[in-house]
């Protein structure tokens, strides 16, 4: 039944917008609403339905007992108590049915009134959105660039105006939603969109309007060049909400200009393990608890102009090693064999070695550079990299 009212008066509005008549102003401000905010309205009356049978559910028995034994005036209260508004429901109530909204939903319902613009706006209400949608990619480095960008803005006495360009940035502010503002709250003012720059609001609509860009780490840049499979490389991000992809830039590699890249999946990406810049060597904490058979990514340059990207290996046998786990004693030797084996057996690339008690960088302007040693614990890490695997064995 809730769904028909709803269609009908879609129906009446549209068809009205077919007469040579003059509408009134309210009816051509209603019109403009998206289909997203009758989505959003709909799944809203269905979430407060819910509530109120589950009420009545609970307490209806209970209700009729004590109307039963009341006199008549008393139901004169219970009559007044009943809610006449949303935001007459009880708090934990009104709570999760706006945490059950979508980013658009929580951006409409926003713009109904004063009260429920700075309910949608919390920093709570978004930080679930933030971290579902978010939080693969964002790191520390973004952090940290964040901030920054809060500082400048302060510093400048400028702060987000809630109209960035997007589908988030555009519902966030809806102007037909002032003559539902106006009949809420009884005034005709036009609505405030300011966010404050330093929420996570303004930073989740900056994202995804994508003029926001973002350091990370993307696997097999280039699309999937082959002088860079089973790598990663840091780049900053932005995001195309239409295609749902990202847009990369790399740093400039020695005399090369930067590249962009574009068309970026999500499953990609990922955000910086470990807070060292790309030009500079990471120190390694676990060279002693290396063994054959550890996974690893150790940081690799062509040349001291480059920046390191990480590359994916394993913790190999030395040439005098039988390879019997019993009788092995790898671990104990000071070198540390690395092999890459997405490499041919023989190629230049496919094992290279590094003193276990005091490597830093080590290599040629032949062969490259290698940085830094990570030793991978996470078992999502490394199936990461074994789903990137070439189909071909490089040379």
């Amino acid at each position: 039944m809730l769904l028909f009212l709803i269609s009908c008066l879609s129906f009446f509005l549209l068809s009205k917008s077919l007469s040579l008549q003059p509408l009134p102003l309210w009816v051509n401000e209603m019109r403009l609403l998206s289909v997203g905010f009758w989505q959003e309205f709909v799944c809203l009356l269905v979430e407060l339905f819910r509530y109120f049978r589950l009420t009545n559910s609970c307490f209806g028995s209970s209700s009729a007992m004590s109307v039963k034994s009341k006199s008549l005036p008393k139901v004169e209260n219970v009559e007044e108590a009943e809610v006449s508004s949303i935001l007459d429901l009880p708090e934990l109530a009104l709570e999760c049915i706006l945490g059950r909204l979508s980013p658009a939903g929580l951006c409409n319902m926003g713009g109904v009134c004063s009260s429920l613009r700075d309910r949608c706006r919390s920093n709570h209400m978004w930080e679930r959105h933030m971290k579902e949608k978010w939080g693969r990619v964002i790191g520390n480095a973004a952090y940290r660039e964040r901030q920054l960008y809060i500082v400048s803005r302060k510093d400048l006495g400028v702060f987000d105006d809630g109209k960035s360009k997007g589908l988030l940035g555009s519902l966030s502010c809806m102007w037909p939603f002032s003559w539902l503002r106006s009949k809420v709250d009884g005034s005709s003012k036009k609505p405030n969109c300011s966010l404050p720059v330093d929420s996570i609001m303004s930073w989740y609509l900056s994202l995804e309007s994508g003029k926001f860009w973002i350091p990370a780490q993307v696997y097999n840049r280039e699309n999937g060049h082959v002088g860079f499979m089973l790598s990663c490389y840091d780049a900053e991000l932005s995001y195309d909400w239409r295609k749902d992809t990202f847009l990369a830039r790399y740093p400039p590699h020695g005399r090369r200009t930067v590249v962009i890249e574009e068309g970026v999946q999500w499953e990609r990406l990922r955000a910086p393990p470990v807070d060292t810049p790309a030009h500079d060597l990471h120190i390694s904490d676990c060279l002693s608890d290396l063994h054959p058979g550890d996974h690893i990514e150790i940081q690799w340059r062509r040349n001291k102009e480059f920046p390191y990207g990480w590359w994916y290996g394993v913790v190999g046998h030395l040439e005098s090693c039988d390879r019997n786990e019993h009788h092995c004693r790898c671990h104990n030797s000071d070198t540390v064999i690395l092999e890459f084996n997405q490499y041919m057996p023989g190629s230049r690339w496919r094992r290279a070695a590094v003193n276990r008690k005091n490597h830093r960088e080590d290599g040629n302007e032949a062969d490259g550079f290698y940085g830094g040693i990570r030793k991978l614990h996470s078992k999502e890490e490394i199936s990461m990299w074994k789903q990137l695997w070439p189909k071909e064995i490089l040379e």
